[in-house]
């Protein structure tokens, strides 16, 4: 029979499953106290949750918040992460971590009430931020208005040339003749 501690525990973890934009989960087999604590410090740092799970009461967490996908990935040391905002942050700091050469292994994630395998997850954390997104579209977007607005002035200094030619030729005409 469960104990009431443990009913709470798979409760909370199954709203913590249903309230995250995406969930990865990672086997930190071989991490020493060190690099968790620099690895939880970087997912602090994007308002991400890490926490190391039981897998047992993770599955039931999972069945409760209709992720029951990731039963076969609940085992051996589990460690999961819960973005509350940019879902694909964890990803990019999870591999961050790894190619810095931290000890970790991405079992699988949730996006989208999606399950992905360890390569999804690591494609998804190659792809560019929000805010590189942005940048590059209001690049694309500035290139063509520079242009614009060279071709534009460059058709205006054409125009005051001629102007100032025909103002020209008009007093050598009038101011020649006369004498």
């Amino acid at each position: 029979m469960p104990t009431a501690e443990k009913v709470e525990q798979v409760s909370a973890l199954a709203q913590k499953m249903s309230a995250a934009k995406s969930i990865f989960m990672a086997d930190f087999t071989g991490l020493d106290v060190a690099s968790v604590t620099e690895l939880r410090r970087a997912l602090r740092g994007a308002s991400v949750e890490y926490q190391v799970v039981k897998n047992r009461l993770a599955k039931r967490a999972a069945a409760d918040a209709g992720l029951d996908g990731l039963s076969e990935y609940l085992s051996g040391p589990t460690a999961m992460t819960f973005a509350q905002e940019d879902p694909l942050e964890p990803a990019r700091i999870l591999q961050k971590f790894i190619d810095n050469g931290g000890k970790l292994a991405i079992k699988s994630g949730v996006l989208d009430g999606d399950l992905l395998s360890p390569e999804q997850v690591k494609q998804l954390a190659l792809l560019p931020t929000r805010d590189e997104l942005i940048v590059k579209l209001m690049g694309s977007v500035r290139g063509p208005l520079y242009g614009l607005e060279g071709v534009l002035s460059g058709l205006l200094r054409g125009l005051v040339g001629t102007l100032a030619a025909l103002e020209e030729s008009r007093r050598d005409d009038d101011g020649g003749g006369g004498d």
